[in-house]
């Protein structure tokens, strides 16, 4: 059984298209667009595969805990947690909502789902090149905010190893240069248009579909804790060692 945040649209509905399909019950979590995610449930299910909804803020104390009550009390354990929500570029956001969504909401939801995924579980993070390599590259104007939460929250959720090692679960991040169709990018070529043509200009970016089929094979592939799956952007990896 999968828990996929911010699973209503974009990646996360494709990662929970893409593992369900491959057999596993997916959790849809969303924050606001409950409809929305009853029809991906359903679009699932008349697929042939098996899905539920569970709405959540995860930034709200209460509402990750009530999102791990939830699934626990409905199946009993968690064996994936796709760590997919993120914000931060919303017009009316507060000036801390990133970190608290993109870290704190993170790692707070992890610590709350530990206790319930038995040893060879695996948490994921979905993360982008703009904020895993923010330490060494220069950020597009207008994402600095969510390239630093971002890279916050991974920063934090490696300093946890060390517990998910000890407990049998395994650690991945999943990293993609700009996706292509997503919400991110249409934002970013209205803030700083030359910031994606320059990204453009280095190859054609990758799918949605393409990411979220990395995302869902990071639930299952074995690596070394902590590893990272990159998506796209081989500039970036041009010597880079994060």
């Amino acid at each position: 059984m999968v828990l996929v945040t911010g699973a209503s649209r974009g990646i996360g509905a494709d990662t929970a298209r893409v593992l369900a399909a491959r057999g596993d019950h997916v959790v849809i979590n969303y924050r606001e667009k409950r409809k929305r995610a009853e029809t991906l449930a359903a679009e699932i299910i008349t697929a042939g595969g098996s899905a539920s909804v569970a709405g959540a803020d995860i930034s709200d104390a209460a509402g990750a805990a009530g999102l791990i009550d939830t699934v626990v009390r409905e199946f009993g354990r968690l064996d994936v947690l796709v760590l997919n929500a993120s914000g931060g570029l919303e017009r009316e956001a507060a000036p801390d909502y990133a970190m608290r969504l993109n870290r704190d909401a993170q790692t707070g939801l992890t610590r709350l789902a530990l206790p319930h995924i038995p040893a060879g579980g695996r948490i994921v993070f979905v993360t982008s090149h703009q904020a895993h390599f923010s330490p060494t590259r220069a950020v597009p104007a207008g994402y600095e905010l969510i390239a630093a939460s971002k890279r916050a929250g991974e920063d934090a959720l490696r300093a946890m190893i060390p517990e998910f090692s000890a407990r049998g679960i395994d650690f991945t991040v999943v990293s993609g240069d700009m996706i292509d169709g997503t919400i991110i990018v249409r934002l970013l070529e209205r803030r700083d248009p030359e910031a994606v043509t320059a990204r453009r200009d280095q190859g054609d970016l990758p799918t949605v579909e393409e990411f979220a089929t990395a995302v869902a094979d990071a639930t299952t592939v074995a690596g070394e804790p902590g590893h990272t799956v990159y998506v796209g952007g081989q500039d970036y990896l041009t010597g880079a060692k994060i």
